[in-house]
């Protein structure tokens, strides 16, 4: 529609022109007119994509896979491989049913029978391959009275994990007096997890959502302002979660990808529809303007701010696609899709949502609410402070962040251990029961798969390494292979860092032909690549972010400046996370028990979500303060108006942010934990200290050189502007 037959034609209550003179929408602005004009279609295509995508939504726990956890291309996944095809299915994914007796024998009386109905369930479900039945000397403990049935993987690693959640309520009713039975292995380990992790996740919804109501009615003023953002990023997350259902179709779709893509559109959505419902109660209620002006206004500004921040979130998690596992990708991917939808449905249905409801948005508000109040008195005056005295507050700042990351140095991280479930998990019993009944290391039982040949070779290797307990005679293969597989016990748990060492050392040591694998080398592996991928992965984040704000700003200084700030709050909150989950501070209260290291994933994949929630508000503050030095040319004026007009904002969204996370961070399994309050602790850090102090003082103290950009940049970049009329 062109400009001309806009401004012919009215508002909403067909008093008013809809622009007025000299105001041309820009690309957004009429990406806002044009939805204002075109409501049917735009709302029967979101009805239809909500409803469409929204009935396979139900689906997403069930369907979604629960493994994926390993490095792909890594010896240990290529052994695992070799002993689920060549072996039965005796391979890391295959289930152990831990049989004890607490009185007498396990082989006998009614321990016998117990084991004969476990052999039968496990035997008449499709999907497990051979059952290997209990043998002394190895699956059975020296007093007799634990026992292990082996069920052998008979699918892939993320089907064996859905069998095991089919199995392990109707094996541990087999348990009857002085008999428990309790199913156990890296299968159900991510069973146990994942139901763990569902429930906690359910019930900090529960709390999140009417905490983020009561913060987003004090910021707005007016219960029904308040639940636009609510709203608009409920109908994201039921068409992301539609849609994994249907990925997870083509391709395997890890359930963590749904867990922190609710965690993380909500507060992001939030965020934006946040910015986008200031701003046009500003243009309609404070200035005056037509509603479509409004509308066109504030997707010029606050609109173009969002869809800047959004390519910069999708940007950041994009480069975890960089690490070559199947959890993180597919993780990445969940959270990113579901930064689609809700950025779609923040440009597309809430102008129209804003529009239509118009002056009602400010129904039931409080009594002392000014609803045109754009420009905030209080973060004016703040900014006015840190004007006058840069060179304080800026210091002040900067020393909290660099005492609250110095920690960091410190830092251990390992893959988790089994106490990242509850005591009571079924998995987690089984796994003790192993530990007590057959050594320390049994749980993280090893897996060498090899030529026939050299399998006396490698026996005599295992039988003089000093961090091998023991190892059982090799099992020839099952088809015309000709490989052999000897499994081989560690002295050390799972998770004792020796293993590692144990685990370099057999492979230097075994003939060329051995593959070393097991569930826990499988963990070893994925962190080894892990670290590797780090580097990488932070490097490719800082680079394109840096490039993402130098497009939207066209100033070099201030862009570098910006990316830089973010790392602060960064490491400041990993130098939190060393204090809470490695040293063990405060894990009474969050209720969890300390590992004595951060899990191996935080570093590459929380770096790449914290970074593109500091680029959010950074996105959001120097857009405001671009927007200031484009009208007056003057630095001040750039300053104390970016904090007067989005300082409310920041300071209110990221009020929702921590509220959001810190909910997550206190039920629960400790990997939701450590995301809550890693990301909630940057959250509190990046909005309260970097972009409502650190950012604005180092405006302050650049001037005008922060806005300064030279010819030859200015021509090669897109031309971009945050003014407007």
């Amino acid at each position: 529609m062109s400009t001309t037959t806009a401004s012919r034609s009215s508002g909403p209550t067909g008093s008013t022109p809809d622009f007025t003179p000299g105001f041309v929408p820009g690309p957004l602005g009429r990406l806002g007119v044009w939805v204002t004009n075109h409501a049917k279609l735009v709302t029967g295509v979101w009805v239809l994509l909500i409803v469409g995508l929204g009935a396979f939504a139900p689906q997403v726990e069930h369907n979604l896979s629960g493994a994926g956890w390993q490095a792909d291309g890594s010896e240990s996944v290529a052994a695992r491989e070799l002993a689920q095809e060549s072996f039965g299915g005796n391979a890391s994914s295959a289930i152990q049913v831990v049989v004890h007796s607490t009185d007498g024998p396990v082989t006998e009386g009614p321990g016998a029978e117990v084991l004969a109905q476990v052999t039968r369930m496990l035997e008449a479900e499709p999907r497990i391959a051979d059952v290997i039945q209990p043998m002394p000397g190895a699956t059975i403990s020296q007093d007799g009275s634990t026992a292990i049935i082996l069920a052998g993987a008979g699918a892939d690693t993320n089907e064996m994990v859905r069998v095991a959640t089919d199995l392990k309520g109707e094996l541990q009713d087999l348990s009857v007096e002085g008999i428990q039975v309790n199913p156990t292995g890296s299968s159900l380990l991510w069973s146990d997890f994942n139901e763990a992790n569902l429930e906690a996740m359910l019930k900090s919804e529960m709390v999140s959502w009417p905490v983020t109501m009561a913060i987003l009615v004090l910021a707005f003023g007016a219960l029904v302002a308040a639940g636009l953002p609510l709203i608009l990023t409920l109908a994201g997350l039921v068409a992301s979660a539609g849609s994994l259902v249907l990925i997870n179709e083509l391709v395997p779709v890890s359930i963590w990808a749904m867990n922190f893509a609710m965690m993380f559109a909500l507060a992001l959505g939030i965020d934006y529809a946040l910015f986008l419902v200031v701003r046009y109660r500003a243009s309609r209620m404070g200035s005056g303007n037509s509603a479509r002006q409004a509308v066109a206004e504030t997707m010029d500004t606050a609109g173009k701010a969002v869809l800047l921040s959004g390519a910069t979130v999708l940007i950041s998690l994009s480069a975890v696609m960089l690490v070559p596992s199947p959890s993180f990708r597919s993780m990445a991917g969940g959270i990113m899709l579901s930064v689609v939808f809700v950025l779609a449905a923040t440009l597309t249905l809430l102008p129209l949502v804003l529009f239509k409801l118009d002056h009602k948005i400010n129904k039931l508000s409080l009594p002392w609410v000014k609803t045109g109040e754009h420009r905030s008195p209080k973060f004016a005056a703040w900014g006015e402070r840190l004007w006058k005295r840069p060179v304080v507050w800026g210091l002040g700042s900067l020393i909290v962040l660099l005492a609250l990351a110095a920690p960091i140095i410190g830092l251990k991280t390992a893959m988790p251990s089994i106490k990242v479930l509850p005591e009571d998990a079924s998995a987690r019993i089984g796994y003790d029961l192993v530990q007590e009944s057959f050594g320390e290391g049994a749980p993280g039982t090893l897996q060498i798969v090899m030529k026939a040949s050299d399998a006396d070779a490698a026996s005599a290797v295992l039988s003089s390494d000093s961090g091998i307990a023991g190892a059982m005679p090799g099992m020839p293969a099952a088809d015309d292979s000709g490989l052999v597989l000897i499994q081989a016990v560690p002295t050390v748990d799972p998770s004792d860092p020796a293993l590692g060492d144990t685990v370099d050392r057999l492979r230097a040591d075994l003939p060329s032909s051995a593959l070393v694998g097991g569930a826990a080398v499988e963990n070893l592996d994925l962190k080894t690549q892990l670290d590797d991928s780090t580097p990488l992965v932070i490097g490719v984040v800082l680079v394109l972010g840096f490039l993402l704000l130098l497009v939207a700003l066209q100033a070099p200084l201030i862009s570098l400046l910006g990316t830089l700030a973010s790392l602060l709050s960064t490491a400041a909150a990993f130098g939190v996370a060393r204090l809470v989950f490695q040293e063990g501070y405060g894990s009474d209260f969050f209720g969890f028990e300390s590992q004595g290291f951060l899990d191996a994933w935080a570093p590459v994949f929380f770096f790449a979500m914290i970074f593109a929630i500091a680029m959010d508000y950074t996105v959001f503050l120097l857009a405001s303060a671009k927007e200031h030095y484009e009208h007056s040319g003057d630095p001040k004026d750039a300053m104390v108006g970016s904090l007067a007009h989005s300082g409310r904002v920041i300071f209110a969204a990221g009020a929702v942010m921590v509220a959001v996370f810190f909910t997550f961070a206190l039920s629960g399994p400790l990997p939701p934990k450590e995301m809550g309050i890693v990301l909630g602790v940057a959250v509190l850090l990046d909005a309260f200290l970097v972009r409502l102090v650190l950012l604005p003082v180092m405006l302050r103290l650049t001037g005008r050189a922060a806005w300064w950009s030279p010819a030859w940049l200015r021509k090669v970049l897109p031309t971009i502007t945050f003014s407007h009329g």
